[in-house]
């Protein structure tokens, strides 16, 4: 089963905390979530969810939870989307491929129910 889930992701490439929807096309905004990203705030360099049927790109509700997410920790945090075919990252106000993907990227593939397709 497909669904998208979320990892917060800590220095060195460490998964601090992880959740999971029960669709493979939204991630609902949860208590626990926006809790365990509050009492890691002083740890976490990057969130990263997944899009198991794809865009490779950050919704409109991507995009606002982020500019939430800011503005509530008071710094910039990077934000990724694990897609069936590339990981994309937001730097600034860019958003590029991530080349090469994180360790992790495989993890949250796999957790999501989708396998990395090639092309």
């Amino acid at each position: 089963m497909a669904r998208e889930v979320c990892f917060l992701i800590g220095e060195g490439g460490a998964i601090l905390w992880a959740d999971a929807s029960d669709s493979p096309m939204a991630l609902p905004d949860s208590r626990a979530r926006w809790e365990a990203i509050w009492s890691r705030r002083a740890e976490l360099v990057e969130i990263a969810h997944s899009h198991p049927h794809g865009p490779a790109a950050f919704s409109r509700e991507d995009q606002t939870t982020m500019e939430a997410l800011d503005s509530a920790l008071g710094r910039a945090v990077r934000f990724s989307v694990v897609a069936p075919r590339v990981t994309i990252a937001r730097e600034g106000e860019r958003t590029v491929a991530v080349v090469p993907e994180p360790w992790w990227a495989a993890l949250l593939r796999l957790a999501s129910g989708m396998h990395r397709k090639e092309g």
